[in-house]
């Protein structure tokens, strides 16, 4: 269940951190924060991404081996890392229309899986 906890806690974070770093780019396509000072932009980002710290430490320490979690430090990166990737082909998508998925997108993708499987190899 550790296992479990831990991929949908980063699931959930990546989703905040997504927003954090690209949503404002989002915002300023639709004029919101066109006028905003960079600053208020860094500190609206701030705020979301306060919410990925929530979730990404607890799953980092729950799915840690050292903390009874069935990862190595590696193992969470690399899992961490796929997670990040697939929300932010997620995000890009479905938020930003000029962006498209390629097939060197998918051959990403299909390298990502192997280092997965690499990564776990006995």
């Amino acid at each position: 269940m550790k296992g479990l906890y831990t991929i949908l806690l980063l699931v959930f974070s990546n989703i905040f951190m997504t927003f954090a770093w690209y949503g404002h780019l989002k915002l300023q396509e639709m004029k919101i924060t066109n006028n905003w000072p960079l600053i208020a932009v860094i500190l609206l980002s701030w705020g979301m991404a306060f919410f990925e710290y929530t979730l990404q430490v607890p799953a980092n320490r729950i799915g840690f081996q050292a903390n009874g979690g069935p990862f190595s430090l590696l193992q969470l990166k690399v899992i961490q890392e796929v997670i990040t990737l697939i929300v932010f082909a997620l995000f890009t998508t479905l938020f930003f229309q000029g962006e498209s998925l390629r097939w060197n997108h998918l051959a990403a993708a299909v390298c990502l899986v192997l280092a997965v499987y690499f990564v776990f190899m006995k």
